[in-house]
């Protein structure tokens, strides 16, 4: 478990690391905002120490450890909670649990696994950059969520593109590969909408909900954010019909195939039926047949059955069957 912390306020900024829970504790501002940052939830007791100290609820304890949570908000006495999915860099498309609790001074942040994609906030609080070191804990909440659905676009993003080859791809009859790689994307793009559609109902939550540890100058961020998130759950379903529009194309081409072969087929065979019966008929091996020594009849049965084909091609030909 990595545990960091930054804290800030309109003057300065500054980070630490630590081993313990304790040591970090210290370092805390009291007279600004203080981020804790905690990688990894191989440590029960550290993170029962954080709750011990900032008064989290062990209802709340269970749901930061518990990785298979659905995202949700709730608020309790002390403190805010939030939790959802991100992205984690490291491993593609995977999700991984992740948990906020914002209180009055204070934001602490859960990550599953090792590894995200916030120094770009780090960077802003670091470097002074925008107005982050000038708004509250509830703006630091929703800068970190913020860089969670901006991961949700690069990945839409990403599958979108993939998307636009199946198009193509759907009606290419020798690419075997097709069905497994579309099956793919579809499983990636409802990974995305498990994680997209509960955030916009906890955002939902937090506009509406009347909380002193969300100031009015936050609700026009958020609405924004809202707006974002519902930008993302209507491409993630234009996406899922637009897959499930290529796989349908991709089976009327297989079926169309499958008709044709079926087709030339049913031709064949039934070419064949005259011929087989002309040919059983002198396979009988009886003594008294019609021209069975006449010097002429093996060509005369060959001619008699290749005009019998020739004629049905023409008959089938006529009827627009072939």
């Amino acid at each position: 478990m990595l545990i960091s912390l930054i804290g800030y306020d309109p003057i300065g900024a500054w980070t630490k690391t630590a081993d313990t829970v304790d040591e970090l504790i210290t370092w805390r501002n009291p007279a600004g905002i203080t981020w804790i940052d905690v990688e990894c939830l191989d440590n029960p007791e550290a993170i029962n120490r954080l709750a011990e100290i900032f008064k989290i609820h062990l209802l709340t304890v269970e749901d930061i450890l518990e990785t298979s949570q659905r995202p949700k908000a709730e608020e309790f006495d002390d403190y805010l909670f939030v939790t959802f999915k991100a992205v984690n860099p490291s491993d593609g498309l995977e999700f991984e649990h992740m948990s906020l609790i914002v209180t009055d001074d204070t934001v602490l942040t859960f990550q599953e696994k090792p590894g995200d994609y916030f120094d770009g906030v780090r960077k802003r609080i670091l470097n002074n950059a925008g107005r982050i070191r000038r708004m509250g804990p509830d703006y630091l909440a929703y800068a970190i969520i913020d860089a969670v659905v901006d991961e949700y676009f690069i990945i839409i993003d990403s599958l979108g593109t993939e998307i636009e080859t199946f198009e193509d791809r759907a009606l290419d009859e020798r690419d075997d590969s097709f069905i497994q790689d579309i099956q793919k994307v579809k499983h990636n793009l409802l990974k995305v909408r498990r994680a997209v559609w509960p955030l916009r109902e906890s955002l939902s939550l937090l506009m509406h909900i009347d909380s002193k540890r969300i100031s009015s100058e936050l609700e026009p961020f958020l609405k924004d954010l809202y707006d974002h998130i519902m930008q993302a759950a209507e491409t993630v379903e234009t996406y899922r019909e637009l897959v499930a529009g290529v796989m349908e194309v991709n089976l009327s081409v297989a079926s169309n195939r499958l008709n044709k072969v079926m087709k030339v087929l049913t031709i064949i065979s039934t070419i064949f039926i005259p011929l087989t019966f002309i040919v059983g008929v002198y396979g009988m091996n009886f003594r008294f047949m019609p021209e069975l020594e006449h010097p002429a009849a093996y060509p005369i049965v060959l001619g008699i059955m290749a005009a019998i084909a020739l004629g049905m091609l023409l008959f089938f030909k006529r009827r627009k069957w072939i």
